[in-house]
């Protein structure tokens, strides 16, 4: 069972697979329409098309983020259309750095599949290793995905407002982390959501920072020592991840993993959804770490 990272050159193997599913969750935030024509001019043999608006996030209301988590009858929906149950090990990739294939990685484990890896280096990493592709569309028969949704895996914007007017994101002993780049999290450079900066008290390791050059993950002993930098003297269970939208967070929650540093929360609503709210404070500058 693969549940954190796999090669491709592992998955070649698995292509015609019954028990294997492949989903592509390439998308762009600018593009939303790119990733599915992306798709459609050329994917891995056997992979379906997962949207991130459409399959993968909710939909919106006046306090939600941008991506809201779906609802579970929804998604084991999706999932089931999928053709995953139980016994499926499903593989997520997107263009490259695994930025997508973490949300698709995060909503099964959430949900209680945790036989699913992301495609370490994504479409970017197939392509380079001469590995094959394919246009058409294929089909994998539903099946029925029962769905046993973990409540912690998930911190709630409640939680975040007390903490933060707390002092305890500063003080411990949670940590609130926050994937967004180093100039997003100063807002010095908010290009996607109306107002700018982080929740008071949150540090920041943006998900980039678990790459390589090539857009792969890093070594896993490498991977812990930068959280370890991150967590300080706090455990990775203490750790609530958030980004703009509860996509990338996921990343970090990925990486985490890699690195045997398991049990941190996602905030889903993240950035997008705490400015929704014009009670709530909001803090500019570079991040503090551990």
């Amino acid at each position: 069972m693969h549940r954190t990272l796999i090669e491709p050159l592992q998955l070649l193997p698995h292509l015609t697979d019954a028990e294997w599913a492949i989903i592509d969750c390439r998308f762009d935030l600018a593009r939303p329409a790119w990733g599915e024509r992306a798709f459609e001019a050329g994917h891995i043999p056997h992979a379906l098309y997962a949207h991130l608006d459409r399959d993968l996030s909710g939909a919106h209301s006046s306090v939600s983020g941008r991506h809201p988590l779906p609802g579970v009858a929804t998604l084991a929906a999706t999932f089931g259309r999928f053709g995953i149950d139980a016994g499926v090990q499903v593989i997520a990739y997107d263009q490259g750095n695994g930025a997508l294939a973490a949300r698709l990685w995060w909503l099964l484990r959430y949900l209680g599949h945790r036989a699913v890896a992301v495609l370490n280096g994504g479409f970017d990493a197939w392509q380079r290793a001469h590995l094959p592709v394919e246009a058409r569309a294929q089909l994998r028969p539903a099946r029925a995905f029962a769905a046993v949704p973990d409540a912690a895996m998930l911190a709630l914007q409640q939680e975040i407002a007390a903490g933060s007017a707390a002092g305890t994101f500063r003080t411990g002993p949670a940590l609130l982390v926050d994937a967004r780049a180093a100039d997003r999290f100063a807002g010095q450079n908010e290009t996607l959501d109306p107002v700018a900066g982080h929740v008071p008290g949150a540090r920041n390791h943006p998900f980039a920072s678990n790459l390589d050059a090539a857009g792969r993950f890093l070594p896993a002993a490498q991977l812990r020592s930068a959280w370890q930098q991150t967590l300080g003297a706090s455990p990775a269970t203490r750790l609530i991840a958030m980004c703009g939208s509860g996509v990338t967070a996921c990343h970090n929650l990925l990486a985490l993993e890699v690195a045997d540093l398991p049990g941190a929360r996602l905030y889903a609503g993240s950035w997008s959804e705490w400015i929704r709210d014009p009670t709530h404070a909001v803090e500019l500058g570079p991040a503090r770490r551990g």
